[in-house]
């Protein structure tokens, strides 16, 4: 090796390691950055001539090795709209320009600490606006594509039209006595029907309000609970079961036990109601299995629903509900209890809210909780995939843009979910870089050592030739 390429190749050797500790420097300037990822430098000899007897040591050039597809930790944050990234995915972003319009230019971040702004707008905290989709939080469909922005979110009341329920119903009702101490059950011939005109079978009936005592003696509580009129108004729906007929099984033929589902037309007991029958008759056989009601609807897997037509309570049109009974939610097997016992028990509408708070799944879907105790999705979060991500070009922001050698992004999270609630830390780890500056200062005097003997060496030739 001659003294000048030992000259050259120091000085080669000098310029690599100053990048290496630049790299070091900005990764641990940025240990701290949300989403950031360290640059690692990578070495390379060049050799410029090279016989069988000889070899002649070339130059060393260093180059960027980037890490942008290394995961960083995820750290918790408490703060709802944060999302972190469990994968290789991104979130598409915008920045603003001067005039308050977006850039049109979509830029792509791990940096996931995304907070609301006055305007409602999901930014983080580079100042990227977070991309995607706008819900309508009643239906589900997609009202916007663009920037998300949450503003004064309320839920509209949605109307009741389905109740789900299941119980077993007593063998004998718990309230069949009655003041004069009759204890038959209650028959739709019997004197406490008030229209005579209303004859067999027993459906489209009524008991009036002038008959209510006698009704309630010998009939038991049916589902009670809240239902909603069209545009959220609710309405409280009761209901009572009277057993027409008791199961006769050695009878010819043999009879079932046959109950009939009432309702009341008013809410308030200071109110006389009257009790609508809803319709159908409800059999059991022997074992205390429902028979299925003529005007009931039976699917491939034997659930079992019917239609209570055109409920009204208190003046107030709900519509029509459809009685969801499910797969053998409807029962009348022999306990110990005379009161009917109810194991399911819910309803489809609800009441108007407004937004109380935020969460996001792990699809990436911003969800809201509002004031009537409804979830509703309200946006979805623009997540995009690289082929090559490490191919793609840092920006100032924090933020990526996609090039050649990245190829083009591939909407949707792909095998990455999201974490709500969180924020993925750099990755970079500042004790690896302390043990790199090390090497990298000693590698550099090495090399100015170097340096100023093939300088020294070089004088005393000169010297030699004076």
């Amino acid at each position: 090796m001659s003294i000048s390429t030992a000259l050259q190749t120091a000085f080669s050797g000098m310029k690599a390691q100053s990048f290496a500790i630049a790299n070091i420097s900005g990764n641990i300037a940025n240990s701290q950055t949300p989403g950031y990822k360290y640059t690692d430098t990578s070495f390379a000899d060049l050799v410029t001539a090279q016989t069988p007897k000889q070899t002649m040591a070339g130059s060393v050039v260093a180059e960027a090795r980037f890490t942008t597809a290394l995961q960083g930790p995820l750290r918790a944050t408490g703060v709802a709209t944060n999302m972190a990234i469990n994968g290789p995915a991104f979130f598409t972003v915008q920045q603003k320009t001067g005039d308050a319009k977006f850039s049109g230019n979509s830029l792509y971040t791990r940096r996931g600490d995304f907070t609301l702004n006055k305007d409602g707008y999901l930014v983080n905290g580079a100042d990227g606006y977070l991309f995607g989709s706008n819900l309508d939080p009643a239906t589900g469909s997609v009202t916007s594509s663009g920037p998300i922005k949450i503003a004064n979110a309320s839920l509209p009341g949605r109307q009741s039209t389905r109740i789900d329920y299941a119980a077993n119903l007593p063998k004998t009702p718990a309230t069949v006595a009655s003041a004069s101490g009759d204890t038959t059950p209650y028959a739709i011939a019997s004197a406490v029907v008030t229209d005579p005109s209303l004859t067999v079978p027993d459906t489209n009936k009524k008991v009036p309000a002038a008959q209510a005592p006698a009704f309630l003696d010998k009939s038991v509580m049916g589902p009670s609970l809240m239902l909603y009129a069209p545009g959220g108004g609710p309405v409280s729906f009761s209901s009572r079961w009277a057993k027409v007929q008791d199961a006769a099984p050695t009878a010819v033929p043999p009879k079932n036990a046959i109950w009939n589902l009432f309702y009341s037309s008013s809410s308030t007991a200071a109110k006389p109601s009257d009790w609508i029958n809803v319709g159908s008759a409800f059999s059991f056989d022997s074992s205390g299995k429902l028979v299925p009601p003529a005007s009931a609807t039976v699917a491939g897997d034997g659930s079992t629903s019917l239609k209570i037509p055109q409920v009204v309570v208190d003046g107030v049109n709900v519509g029509d509900i459809t009685l969801n009974l499910g797969l053998g939610g409807l029962t009348q097997y022999a306990t110990s209890s005379t009161a009917v016992t109810t194991n399911t028990l819910t309803q489809d509408g609800s009441a108007a809210g407004t937004l109380k708070g935020l969460s996001v799944t792990a699809e990436g879907t911003i969800v809201g909780t509002f004031s009537n105790d409804m979830t509703a999705s309200l946006a979805v979060a623009g997540i995009a995939t690289f082929a090559n991500p490490n191919g793609l070009r840092a920006t100032s922001t924090g933020s990526y843009e996609q090039t050649r050698e990245s190829g083009p992004p591939i909407a949707g999270l792909n095998t990455s979910t999201i974490v709500g609630g969180n924020v993925e830390a750099s990755n970079s780890d500042v004790a690896g870089e302390f043990s790199k500056l090390i090497a990298t200062q000693q590698a550099y005097s090495a090399n100015v050592k170097v340096m100023t003997t093939a300088k020294e060496m070089m004088s005393d030739l000169l010297n030699a030739i004076r």
